[in-house]
């Protein structure tokens, strides 16, 4: 089969994309931008064209898959229409697949993308050989979002915005946490509870893996009594042990942990393999990536960390107040979207307590994703005013800066940024291109 890719670049299409080609079809794709993702696709022989134009569609495409962000003026959508070539979302696609095997989805508002890579990694050591599809690149992957099996088992990071977990056929589901989300598409919480009241609904009598400390996750699956539903909590002996073995910090991965330890009992694996397998986990691109650099001769801890929810920014500043004790810590955050920082505003500044000095950049705007009146009365200066209200408040010694583009941030740290401080880089958007520059490949990685 000839199948052609809209968007390809994307972190969960890019890895069907190359399950197809692993499967043996002839696959092909488009991105707006080429991207270190499209770039990895081109070596493995998928022929990617940057832009979108009617003739990167193949004369003889069987199939075009998309991304939910693909709108219906796409060219190649309108070219794919005009052939009366069969259209898919590439979740659709993915769900398709997900009827032929075991699938374990792994949802939630926080904590997908480490779980999902930590229960992938106790199945590949049980020697259980699973397919899996996860939200960032793996090292213990070689540097992939996916990986091949051969077995019945197959393991996705199932997200929930737009609904797309409901294209899915789980055996089983790792339900992680339930907090308000997305206010782009879901308006409100309860819409939010809504959709994972549906999502369940596809388990039927299947198994659920819930986190017990969440109290909204523990009263939606008092929704589900036939459903063979088991708890984890921080409050489990394992918890310490884990604690210890984990190299990545944060009492949130210790939690991830436990979720994935919790599944693989259901799966009758044994322990010794479990813990062994969490204790090598290295961690994920972007999920508290830990770098040495050196700015201005002075050596720096900085860790690049994807997190753009306000609970996400906690966790990871909890995660490197835990890690670096004592030592300076300096966040810069670009917040993602202009209607999340809206409506999650009061809670980004409970966000910020453990750092030390903050730096914010303008708010990196989702294109197709944005309300326009909210665009023109919000900005990261206001959260940068109600910050230093709230630690006078709270007479907190820390200091926050508004830097309206964030290349602008080596030079502002120039001469403030000590020997052995801590510089977080966090966001879900460009923020990432500071980071790619200040950890250059002549700079050595910091691994532990």
């Amino acid at each position: 089969m000839k199948i052609h890719f809209i968007g390809i670049g994307g972190i969960g299409i890019s890895a069907l994309a190359q399950y197809c080609l692993k499967m043996g079809h002839s696959v092909s794709g488009s991105d707006l931008k080429c991207s270190e993702m499209t770039e990895k696709l081109k070596k493995l022989g998928i022929r990617v064209f940057e832009g979108h134009k009617p003739s990167n569609v193949p004369f003889d495409a069987d199939l075009v898959l998309i991304t939910p962000a693909v709108d219906e003026k796409n060219p190649e959508y309108l070219e794919a229409r005009k052939r009366k070539i069969k259209i898919q979302t590439w979740e659709h696609a993915l769900g398709e697949i997900s009827k032929k095997h075991f699938t374990i989805c792994v949802s939630g508002s926080h904590g997908k993308t480490t779980t999902t890579a930590l229960i992938a990694l106790i199945l590949q050591k049980a020697g259980l050989d699973p397919t899996v599809i996860v939200g960032t690149r793996l090292k213990e992957f070689k540097d992939s979002n996916f990986r091949f099996g051969k077995s019945r088992y197959l393991v996705i990071e199932a997200d929930e915005y737009k609904k797309s977990f409901l294209h899915y056929y789980p055996k089983a589901v790792i339900l992680t946490s339930l907090e308000y989300e997305h206010p782009d598409y879901f308006k409100n919480f309860q819409q939010y509870l809504e959709a994972f009241k549906e999502y369940l609904k596809i388990l039927n009598d299947g198994i659920l893996v819930f986190n017990h400390d969440d109290s909204e996750v523990f009263r939606l699956q008092e929704q589900f009594p036939k459903v063979k539903a088991l708890g984890y909590s921080l409050k489990q002996k394992e918890a310490l042990k884990l604690k210890k073995i984990l190299k990545i910090p944060g009492k949130h991965n210790v939690s991830n942990a436990l979720a994935a330890l919790t599944m693989a009992r259901i799966l009758k694996i044994p322990d010794s393999v479990s813990f062994k397998a969490i204790s090598s986990y290295k961690g994920a691109w972007r999920r508290f990536e830990v770098f040495n650099i050196k700015m201005n001769r002075k050596n720096v801890f900085l860790v690049s960390d994807y997190g753009h929810h306000p609970t996400q920014v906690n966790a990871t500043i909890s995660a490197a107040r835990e890690k670096f004790l004592k030592k300076k810590i300096w966040v810069a955050f670009q917040a993602h979207q202009y209607l999340r920082t809206y409506y999650l505003f009061d809670d980004y500044l409970k966000a910020f307590d453990l750092a030390d000095e903050i730096i914010l950049p303008e708010i990196y705007a989702v294109a197709g994703r944005e309300n326009k009146e909210v665009m023109r009365k919000l900005s990261s200066r206001h959260l940068v005013e109600a910050l230093k209200k709230r630690f006078e408040k709270n007479k907190k010694d820390a200091k926050v800066h508004f830097l309206k583009d964030f290349n602008d941030i080596p030079e502002f740290l120039k001469n403030r940024i000590q020997n052995g401080d801590v510089l977080i880089l966090m966001g879900a958007g460009d923020i990432y291109n500071l980071t790619a520059s200040l950890t250059a490949s002549k700079r050595k990685k910091k691994i532990k």
